[in-house]
This record gives C-alpha cells, sequence and structure tokens, in this order.
C-alpha cells in the first residue's frame, strides 16, 4: 500500500505542498475571490485594507448558507454544545469539504487563519494540516476539508459564536459574545510535529517554544521554590472538565507568582505574553486583561512524570489561578488547554 507523502510541519513557504498560496490557488482562484480576500499569503492578507475579520467573515459566510445548509450547521446560542471543547473531535458531523461550497470553503479557511497573528499564522496552518492527514485525506484541500464547524446564534447579532475542530484543533470566533471570557471559552491546540512519540527536544514543533519559556521560568528558581514548583503528575485530560475554573487563590499546586520576585515576576508576564503569541492582537490583549487582576495568585506548576529524556526540561507544566487554566502536555507530543475568565468584579455577588 502506498503511504501518503511524509509533510514537514516546517517546510518553506514556497514548498509544496504545505503551501497555503499554493492551496488556495489550487482550490480555485475565481472561488476565492468571490470571498474577497485574494491568493497572498498569510501575512500579506492580514496586511489587506479590506476590513474582513474573523467575526466579519464569519456573518458573510452565515449569508451565504442555504436554509438546508442552516438547519445541519447553526445551533441555538444555548445550546450546551458550544463549551464543549476537546483534544480530537468533530463538533458536527458535516465535514467542510464535503457539506460547503468552495467559496463557503475560503471563508472557513480565512476564518481560521485570521484568527492567529501575523507571525504564527503560517505555522499553526502546517501544524493543522500535518495532524490532520489521514488514508483518506493527503492534499492540503482534503485535509482541511475533514474540519468541521458550527455556527452557534446569528452572526451579526450580540450573541454568536463559530467553532472550528479537528484533530488537535477547538479553536472560537465570538465578536466578544461571551463577557468576561478570552476566545470566547475553552480553546484546545496541539502538535505531533514528528510522530506521536516526539522526542525530548521536540523538533518542528509548532508550539514547543511555549515550554521552552516557561522552562526559562524553572531555571530562575532558587532550590526551595523548585521543591514549591514541582509535582508528581499533570492533570488528567477529560474534554471540558480538564479546563475547569476553581475560583480558588489557595490550594492550587506549584509555586504561587505573587510569592516569586519582581525579576521573576516580570519573567512570568513576558513568558504570558509569548504564550500568546499565536493569537491575534485581540485575544491577546482580551486575555491579558483577564489575567492582570489575579496575577500574584496564578501558581506555576512542573511535573516529574513526562519528562521526555529525563533532563528536567519540564514537557508537562500550567499555570492556574482562580479565573485561568493554561495545561501544556509535551508528552508523548503536545497538547494546550487554556480557559481565561475575568474575575469577578469587586462587590459582586459571585465575588469569592
Amino acid at each position: 500500500m502506498k503511504k501518503p507523502p511524509q509533510f514537514s510541519p516546517l517546510a518553506a513557504e514556497d514548498s509544496a505542498p504545505l503551501n497555503r498560496r499554493g492551496f488556495l490557488q489550487q482550490a480555485g482562484a475565481a472561488a476565492f475571490a468571490a470571498s474577497g480576500l485574494g491568493l497572498a499569503s498569510p501575512a500579506a492578507n492580514a496586511a489587506k485594507p479590506s476590513g474582513a475579520t474573523s467575526e466579519t467573515l464569519v456573518k458573510s459566510l452565515y449569508d451565504t448558507l442555504s436554509d438546508e445548509q442552516k438547519s445541519k450547521v447553526v445551533i441555538p446560542w444555548a445550546d450546551s454544545l458550544r463549551s464543549r471543547v476537546e483534544n480530537n473531535w468533530h463538533i458536527l458531523p458535516q465535514r467542510v469539504g464535503e457539506f460547503f461550497t468552495p467559496e463557503q470553503q475560503a471563508m472557513i479557511r480565512e476564518v481560521f487563519l485570521q484568527m492567529h497573528s501575523e507571525e504564527y499564522r503560517d505555522e499553526v496552518w502546517k501544524a493543522f494540516l500535518h495532524d490532520n492527514r489521514s488514508k483518506g485525506a493527503t492534499t492540503p484541500e482534503e485535509i482541511f476539508g475533514t474540519s468541521s464547524v458550527a455556527i452557534f446564534g446569528a452572526p451579526g447579532t450580540s450573541q454568536f459564536e463559530f467553532v472550528l475542530t479537528g484533530r488537535h484543533c477547538t479553536r472560537r470566533c465570538d465578536g466578544n459574545s461571551v463577557a468576561g471570557t478570552a476566545f470566547g471559552g475553552p480553546i484546545f491546540y496541539g502538535h505531533a510535529a514528528g510522530s506521536f512519540n516526539e522526542a525530548a527536544d521536540h523538533p518542528g514543533n509548532a508550539y514547543w517554544f511555549q515550554a521552552k519559556r516557561a522552562n526559562e521560568v524553572f531555571q530562575m528558581l532558587d532550590g526551595k521554590q523548585r521543591e514549591q514548583a514541582l509535582a508528581e503528575k499533570g492533570r488528567a485530560e477529560r474534554g471540558r472538565k480538564t479546563v475547569e475554573l476553581t475560583g480558588k487563590a489557595k490550594g492550587l499546586e506549584g509555586i504561587r507568582v505573587g510569592d516569586l520576585s519582581k525579576d521573576q515576576q516580570a519573567h512570568v508576564r513576558k513568558v504570558l505574553a509569548d504564550l500568546l503569541k499565536p493569537f491575534r492582537k485581540e485575544d491577546r490583549e482580551e486575555s491579558m486583561k483577564y489575567v492582570e487582576p489575579q496575577f500574584a495568585d496564578l501558581h506555576l506548576a512542573f511535573y516529574k512524570h513526562g519528562d521526555i529524556g529525563n533532563d528536567q526540561v519540564w514537557d508537562v507544566w500550567q499555570i492556574e489561578g482562580p479565573h485561568m487554566v493554561w495545561h501544556f502536555r509535551g508528552a508523548p507530543h503536545v497538547h494546550t488547554w487554556v480557559n481565561i475568565e475575568a474575575p469577578p468584579e469587586k462587590g459582586s455577588p459571585f465575588a469569592a
């Protein structure tokens, strides 16, 4: 049996088959032109003065749906499915490549891409294509076509959310419909770059840089601080339960950020900013807005179990606060669970 081509997640921009420019050209210049987005690279499209954002593209997509399509992919706003998150799933059975027209597929791709920063957009794109290959999907068109989407509520109103899912992907676009919640709810991203079981240095992994930055904080800790920061085993991955928020400032695993020195705290802030770099500016800013009031009560934990190569470059770690979970599991490959909410305002009956 002929094996599918082994794509490199770090292929150069102009190399086939992971090049987004080539993908869109193959998908049909006329179809993509109809979306008003052109055929340039991710970075070039981000700079276009069209004013198109993920939110406006979701509205454009919604307006093109037939009644039959809406009956299958448009879900009531209050449906509990909207808050679900998984590491490998399809939110609805309809697949993008089979259910939507070429023009609609182009808009869905661009919604996804514009949820990410210009700096990391290409790497996120390549990682998604790499990890969603299958026996029946080897070309970029086929691979992205295996994803699934759902639209909750009515785009263009104060309550709507677009969710795209696949292997190592739960991404959201909500136009700030979900008040006090970064990204519109919990997200998941991951990457298995070389193989299912990655080496200790995770060559080619699009997200390993985040663990390297977190480990820099560990290196800044003294002996006693390291004892506080180290724990045995990270949390189990159980979908939405993985990122349940406790509202507690005490009793969390790891070392409390507020107990670190000023220079250590400053480094933690820089790390948090770097963790957010793959995402678009508005999501980065909103996340930090919600993190700052609980910054001192964040706890940073590194886990002994899952230390690939026993090199004490901790593959599994997390940052948790009363209203935040950022859980990074780098063994056997990268899985990342993120949930960030605004702490209740002082005087609120929901305040701790």
